[in-house]
């Protein structure tokens, strides 16, 4: 990873993905205080993550339409 982030193209897609996923991550894990799966199994934990997708779609709506 290091010697990725030393290279022009790999500074450039570290740059990138700043700006689009962490945030999103960022709010679920710290605004949301999800940290965990509560489920066990692959199904249940996808079910889970969609709804706190869900979840996060429609904050992110709400504050939006204020």
């Amino acid at each position: 990873m290091a010697w990725e982030l030393r290279t022009t193209e790999g500074t450039e897609q570290m740059r990138r993905r700043k700006f689009k996923v962490e945030p999103v991550f960022g709010t679920i894990k710290e605004a949301m205080g999800f940290r965990r799966f509560l489920l066990r199994g692959l199904h249940k934990v996808r079910q889970e993550w969609a709804l706190v997708c869900l979840a996060f779609n429609i904050k992110k709506l709400h504050l939006a339409r204020s």
